[in-house]
Parts: C-alpha cells; sequence; structure tokens
C-alpha cells in the first residue's frame, strides 16, 4: 500500500458523504461509475462510513442514518444539543410509493442545516394524520413541522385550518393551501403536477400525436392537476379532446384483464394513439397487456407514465414525468427553518417547483422499416377481440 492510499481513501469517503447528504442515499454501481474504482472498493468504504455510524448499509447501496436508529449517541445522529439548532416532525402518509425520496431530501437537508427530522408514517386518514401530529407536538422541544394531509372536501379544509391554528409553524409537503381553509400561515412546497402534464402532451405532440388520452388510477391528491394540465394543454394545441379519458382504473387489481381490455377498446373506438397514465405500475400493466394484445408499443400506442418510479423497468422502458421530490423534501425543511429564523413578519411561502421528463422508448418517434413488419402482427393491432 502506498503511502498515499489512506488519502485517496478518505477522499472517496467523504465524495460518498457528499453524495447521501445531497440525495438521502448512493447506489454502489453509481458511485463506483463515477469514481472509477471497483465496487468493492465502494462497499468497503461504505462498510467503515457505517461503523462509524455515519451512514446505514442497504441492499445495493447506504442511506443517511436515521435520528431514530437504536445504538446511536447523540454526536453520531447530530443530536447533541450542542450541535442541533432545531427539532422538526415530519407526518408523511406513506413509507413506501412516492414518499421514501421526500423523506430522504428532507433528512439530508436537515442534517447539513444541523436540525433534528423526527419521522412519523401515517395513512390517508385525517384521524390517524391528526393523531401522529400531536403525538409530535408532545415532544419537548419541536421547533416545526412537515405534514402531508388529505385536504379534500370540508373536513380537508378543517384539518388545514387546525394545522394553521399550531404554537409551531407549519410546511405542507406535496399539498396546497386551499382558498375556503382560514389558513393564512400554512406555507407549502409542492410540484407543478399540471406543468409536468404539459410536459408530456408537449412531447407526445412532437412526436407526432394529435389524439393523445389520459388514464388516471385516482383524482387525488395528485391527478386531479394532472387532469388539469392535460386538459389545457390539449387545449392550447389546438388538439381533439375527445380521447380517451379514464379514471379510478386499477390494472393490478383483480379482473384486471377485463379492466384493461376495456380501456384498450376505448382507445380504439376514440381514435387515442397516445396515453399519459399515472401511476408508473398502472403504465407498466397497460404496456405489459397491450403488447399481449398485439399492440406495439410505441408503433401503435405511445405511453408515457407519471411519477417516474419504476417506469425504467418497463419493456419497451417507459418514459415518464418525474417529480422533484428529493427538492420538495429540501424545500420544505428550508422554508421551515426560514421562518423559525424570521419569525412572524416574514409572508407566508407556497412555493411549486418543476417536475422534469424521462424520454425514454415507450413515446419515441417509431422508426418503421417497409420489410421490419412482424408477419404475425394483425393490419391494425388495435382491432382485436377481447
Amino acid at each position: 500500500m502506498s503511502a498515499k492510499d489512506p488519502l485517496f481513501a478518505l477522499q472517496r469517503r467523504e465524495r460518498i458523504m457528499d453524495e447521501i447528504r445531497e440525495h438521502g442515499s448512493v447506489s454502489v454501481s453509481t458511485v463506483a461509475r463515477r469514481l472509477g474504482v471497483s465496487e468493492l472498493t465502494i462497499r468497503r468504504d461504505i462498510n467503515t462510513l457505517a461503523q462509524q455510524g455515519l451512514v446505514t448499509r442497504v441492499h445495493g447501496g447506504a442511506t443517511l442514518r436515521s435520528a431514530i436508529e437504536p445504538g446511536l449517541s447523540p454526536v453520531l445522529t447530530g443530536h447533541d444539543p450542542a450541535v442541533t439548532r432545531y427539532t422538526i416532525g415530519m407526518v408523511v402518509p406513506s413509507l413506501d410509493y412516492y414518499w421514501p425520496p421526500i423523506v430522504h431530501g428532507a433528512r439530508a437537508q436537515a442534517s447539513q442545516l444541523r436540525a433534528r427530522l423526527l419521522l412519523r408514517a401515517s395513512t390517508y386518514e385525517l384521524r390517524d394524520n391528526r393523531r401522529q401530529v400531536e403525538a409530535l407536538l408532545n415532544t419537548p422541544g419541536l421547533h416545526g413541522l412537515i405534514v402531508a394531509p388529505d385536504t379534500a372536501g370540508e373536513p380537508g379544509v378543517q384539518m388545514l385550518e387546525w394545522l394553521d391554528s399550531l404554537p409551531v409553524p407549519v410546511v405542507l409537503a406535496e399539498r396546497r393551501v386551499r382558498a375556503a381553509a382560514a389558513a393564512p400561515r400554512l406555507e407549502s412546497v409542492v410540484s407543478d403536477h399540471a406543468a409536468g402534464a404539459a410536459l408530456a402532451v408537449r412531447h407526445l405532440h412532437a412526436a407526432g400525436h394529435e389524439r393523445i388520452g389520459l388514464i388516471l388510477e385516482s383524482e387525488l391528491p395528485t391527478g386531479r392537476y394532472v387532469r388539469r394540465g392535460w386538459r389545457d394543454s390539449l387545449r392550447a394545441l389546438g388538439l381533439p379532446t375527445d380521447v380517451v379519458a379514464l379514471t379510478g382504473v386499477r390494472f393490478d387489481a383483480p379482473g384486471r384483464e377485463r379492466e384493461m381490455d376495456a380501456a384498450l377498446r376505448q382507445i380504439r373506438e376514440t381514435g387515442t394513439t397516445a396515453v399519459l397514465v399515472l401511476p408508473d405500475p398502472q403504465a407498466i400493466a397497460l404496456e405489459q397487456h397491450a403488447l399481449d394484445r398485439g399492440i406495439r408499443v410505441p408503433h401503435d400506442l405511445a405511453i408515457v407514465a407519471y411519477d417516474d418510479d419504476v417506469a425504467r423497468f418497463g419493456d419497451p422502458a417507459i418514459t415518464a414525468v418525474r417529480p422533484p421530490k428529493q427538492h420538495v423534501g429540501r424545500e420544505a425543511v428550508n422554508l421551515l427553518i426560514a421562518r423559525l429564523e424570521s419569525g412572524s413578519g416574514r409572508p407566508a411561502f407556497r412555493v411549486k417547483l418543476s417536475p422534469e421528463l424521462q424520454v425514454r422508448e415507450s413515446s419515441l418517434r417509431p422508426v418503421i422499416d417497409a420489410g421490419s413488419a412482424s408477419p404475425s402482427a394483425p393490419e391494425n393491432p388495435l382491432e382485436y377481440t377481447s
């Protein structure tokens, strides 16, 4: 071993920690490729960082060490009273789909700003949301909250007004402050889902599609804004609106084949040639079923997913709108700490962040060679019998 090797190892580990602080997690393969070293070397670095109590090893990589992990000293978690500036509570409706990147972003930013983040998982039920918030309010020294309750209907208005009345500042994550609520102090940071849907429509239009449909698992809480952006973009581009538009689809539930056949039938009957599908799992299920029915993607039907959690696993890989989830978590922490440092004289900030479009094979303009058509493909693949 040369005298320089320990320095190189230290630099690698600093780079790994920088990545984790920025993104909340790292992948062994990604870091190894960026640093030009073997995956085994990065795994050893991660093991060293884990032994020092700085990261948590996970399958294929590492994450920022959580404040709630057992066996950590206050110094290692960043919770030494001499170091920690603020204690922030965070309540999210799920730790499965969609929310982990938001939590990672919030945790990474809290670590950078010397704040302690207390995470509680809830459900989409308002009663449970309120119970989790009340539990955090009983935490000694709590400075503020980041929450994501259901805001629909009159119960949602009442929830917003209750949050606004709390003795600590509150920031909503991926939830908007409704105009019907008397909640002037609430702040929020959201992905601009309407703008994300517009990105998808404009991309499909540029690829030659004029009849662009929409398929939603649910209108709440994201679907209503995706629908608005899709509808407004069709009108702005002068495109037909008598295309397939389905809500409440569940292509992963019992009777899924019948439901997907019905969706494909409506796509055929309306002449729809491209669809925006929320969320990813429904888009993948639709793509697989279309291919099973002899409908080629993207030749006969182009698909764009909304969320980009698993869309890349489609075959062909599915183009997707990617909300800036980690940045939502980061900005929620920034807003909360800015309010804590500026006091009540600071105006309430309600921030929208723009999604990105990740273009993949499922929506590209197909290049069809005259001799390349499959001999078994029907003349019009959408003319099938269910």
